[in-house]
């Protein structure tokens, strides 16, 4: 197995968002955090041979992580249609053997039911913006519906909410990592060049 560094190394070619959007939040996922969450999901073996869906994609970050970690099949779903364009820029960029299916579709109502062994690996918006509080409640709803365990990030502070949804879902939080998120300014509101954010990261198996 390539160690996690070499797979950082790998995802540092990976292009952000030409435009992005503050209300999706639109906030590409760091090299090293994406290689870290990957990694973690490839050491517990829930990546080689399954599915792989990456909900909320953007440019493609772990899902391209993902592909290059021997899944079965990897899939990145997306709203934006320039974010896609990107994402599929980037594969080529990063030169994965595993082909990537990027649809164009709301990552909350994803027009696919794999079969199979699934898992979800997604960095969804942290509801940061008046109007879309809890936003990543819809997006673990989602990974409840495919997933048979999901790998997500989410604001410090958040393990209260994620455990209670997944217990009401009929899931369970198996693990449960601190990681800084280094965003760097992207939109007006933004007052330093860069800021590190405290994350946490949740895996959860899902009964489906």
């Amino acid at each position: 197995m390539p160690t996690k560094s070499a797979l950082e190394t790998q995802l540092a070619v990976v292009a952000g968002f030409d435009a992005p959007r503050a209300d999706l939040e639109q906030y590409p996922t760091p090299p090293d955090l994406a290689a870290h969450v990957v990694h973690v999901a490839d050491l517990n073996g829930d990546v080689e041979d399954r599915t792989v869906v990456d909900l909320g994609t953007g440019t493609g970050m772990l899902a391209l992580g993902a592909a290059l970690r021997g899944p079965e099949r990897v899939v990145g779903v997306d709203v934006d249609r320039g974010a896609l364009e990107t994402a599929a820029e980037n594969r080529v960029r990063v030169g994965t053997a595993t082909d990537i299916d990027w649809i164009l579709a709301d990552a909350t109502r994803p027009p696919l039911r794999p079969e199979g062994q699934t898992t979800v690996l997604m960095n969804p918006p942290f509801g940061a913006q008046r109007g879309h509080e809890h936003a990543d409640r819809a997006f673990l709803s989602t990974a409840a519906e495919v997933a048979d365990v999901s790998y997500s990030i989410h604001n410090a502070g958040s393990r209260e909410f994620v455990e209670a949804f997944t217990e009401d879902e009929g899931g369970e939080v198996t693990h449960a990592f601190r990681a800084t998120f280094t965003l760097d300014r992207q939109f007006g509101f933004h007052d330093a060049d860069s800021k590190d954010i405290e994350t946490e990261l949740y895996r959860i198996e899902w009964a489906r």
